[in-house]
């Protein structure tokens, strides 16, 4: 009987010790991340050669606790869910920036005309704005017809182009993931300014590759999670924790 109760202790705390170590990661090589949320876990699968600093960031702020307690501060229904903001307003961070971790020749970005989607339209008209030093929106109804020549001839560039001109660099030698449905995306406001703050893909995001650094991707099994945070609206739902789980050797 004692030999059963052992065995019965041991078995017990070998399961929990598989629960602490990730027990809900896929059953494969990769590194990841299982986000603790009041709405159930967002199991998510990094790529640290698609985004080597982004991840690092992400793995040293999980790994300190950074990310516990904060809430989804902005959901948005048929796109994503950001978080990762300590105040809660979209404007916080930890108190640093990073550069980008693109590659324009991965998205295909080298590629595409500018002016093929018009993704890239508010680039355009801000360089057309710049170059003819158009200063107020009566200056710049006057001068259509110029801001219109303008602008076609931008929109035969590439869209690599367009956006180098807007602030935008690039390394061509990462291999970049597009935005999809359960991309993590780094949020930011303009070139190079990541910090904390993250969004996790609703639907397909074509019109944001080539502006954020993607660098994850959301198991199938967690869109029912995801989607729960964002039908739940902004600030009513946090992260608790986040683990890291390594299974790349």
């Amino acid at each position: 009987m004692k030999f059963a109760l052992k065995t019965l202790s041991l078995s017990i705390l070998a399961f929990a010790f598989f629960l602490q170590c990730g027990a809900d990661v896929p059953d494969r090589k990769g590194m990841f991340a299982v986000i603790h949320t009041d709405k159930g876990d967002l199991v998510v699968e990094l790529f640290p050669e698609a985004a080597p600093k982004t991840v690092e960031n992400f793995v040293k702020l999980s790994n300190d606790g950074f990310y516990d307690g904060i809430i989804f501060h902005r959901v948005i229904p048929q796109f994503m869910a950001q978080t990762g903001d300590p105040e809660g307003t979209g404007r916080g961070g930890p108190g640093y920036k990073f550069e980008d971790e693109i590659s324009a020749k991965a998205l295909g970005l080298h590629e595409q005309k500018a002016g093929e989607t018009g993704y890239f339209n508010r680039q355009i008209s801000q360089i057309v704005v710049d170059k003819l030093g158009i200063t107020s929106q009566e200056e710049f109804n006057q001068r259509q017809n110029e801001v219109q020549r303008e602008a076609q001839t931008l929109m035969e560039k590439s869209a690599e182009e367009i956006l180098t001109m807007s602030g935008y660099s690039y390394n061509n030698d990462l291999p970049s993931v597009p935005g999809k449905k359960g991309t993590l995306g780094m949020a930011n406001s303009g070139p190079n300014t990541n910090g904390s703050q993250f969004f996790i893909n609703q639907v397909d995001t074509p019109h944001l590759n080539g502006l954020h650094t993607f660098f994850g991707q959301l198991e199938d099994k967690s869109f029912p999670v995801l989607n729960e945070i964002i039908a739940a609206g902004n600030g009513n739902s946090k992260i608790e924790s986040i683990e890291i789980v390594d299974n790349r050797e």
